[in-house]
């Protein structure tokens, strides 16, 4: 059998390598976290922020977020070849070798801070480069192969966009983006837990103390009911605090009763253990909340209707 030795000495053309590299940086978790910074840079600027600004940000932001993303797959490449849904990760299969995705992460990390800086301030880029070492060295060293509330601590690192995108504007962090982190940090377990009962055979494999590993379904379940009202109950927090107006309010409200409604019905479902249990519905719509209220985050303040 080939080994990734072997596989990285064969040629590649510039179409899969330009693929092998794309894919490193995660493209998936970088469309989600710009998701949540453009909305939030519309409610910095209570309007649209000038253009250069908006996409020196977004451009700035994605960089941050790929290189992360690459230092982690260079980091978890041993246990990236013990699980089915990753063995096909460039840094596995020889498409990229380790020196070359050594080298492409610091590129874009150095690049993003520069890009921020120059775009934004020194408090965009100092953000920016601590949400790369949160999600390096805090989840991806220290917590990930340790415990089983690896993602909760470890998820800080998908809060910071926010933080970003509203000093961005506004060259400050307050009680606004301060909420909106909040919101991501209690939808982070809710979101992936489900996930990673899907793949808990994966993570068991590679001796990885995901939630579905240590505890099984049934914990996973009742943590994601808990971590869907926190999630709910945190997003109403910005209505008074912004002020947001019906748009926003109407928005969280909605899809937070539907998040939570889904969330009970997997825990009914797993204590009942009629079979009918679906994590990954759970997991695609906590996809579909965020998006929600993160889209209605921007358009409030650009149609702003009071609640008063």
């Amino acid at each position: 059998m080939a080994t990734p030795t072997d596989i990285a000495r064969k040629p590649i053309d510039f179409r899969h390598r330009v693929a092998a590299y794309v894919s490193l940086t995660k493209p998936r978790i970088i469309e989600l976290l710009l998701i949540t910074t453009l909305p939030t840079m519309l409610l910095a600027a209570r309007g649209i922020p000038s253009v250069w600004l908006l996409l020196g940000t977004l451009v700035g932001g994605a960089m941050s977020a790929a290189s992360a993303n690459v230092f982690n797959c260079y980091i978890d490449r041993d246990i990236d070849r013990l699980m089915r849904r990753t063995k096909n990760r460039p840094l596995v299969t020889g498409e990229v070798t380790e020196r070359e995705a050594l080298v492409f992460a610091w590129v874009l990390g150095i690049g993003s801070t520069a890009v921020l800086w120059f775009v934004g301030n020194p408090l965009t880029a100092a953000l920016s480069v601590a949400a790369i070492l949160l999600y390096v060295v805090l989840y991806t060293l220290i917590l990930k192969r340790r415990t089983d509330q690896n993602i909760i601590w470890g998820g800080i690192a998908g809060c910071m966009p926010v933080l970003i995108g509203w000093a961005a504007v506004t060259n400050t962090v307050t009680w606004e983006p301060l909420i909106l982190f909040l919101v991501i940090f209690l939808w982070t377990p809710a979101h992936y837990w489900p996930l990673s009962v899907k793949y808990k055979d994966d993570y068991d494999n590679a001796d990885v103390p995901m939630l579905s590993v240590t505890m099984g379904e049934g914990s996973v379940a009742l943590q994601s009911v808990i971590y869907a009202w926190a999630t709910v109950v945190g997003s109403l927090l910005l209505i008074p605090v912004a002020p947001m107006g019906w748009i926003y309010t109407a928005a969280a409200v909605l899809a937070g009763v539907w998040f939570i409604l889904e969330a009970h019905r997997l825990y009914f479902h797993v204590v009942k253990n009629d079979g009918e249990a679906k994590p990954m519905r759970v997991f695609h719509l906590s996809i579909t909340y965020l998006t929600i209220v993160f889209l209605a985050v921007g358009i409030d303040p650009l149609v702003y209707l009071p609640l008063i």
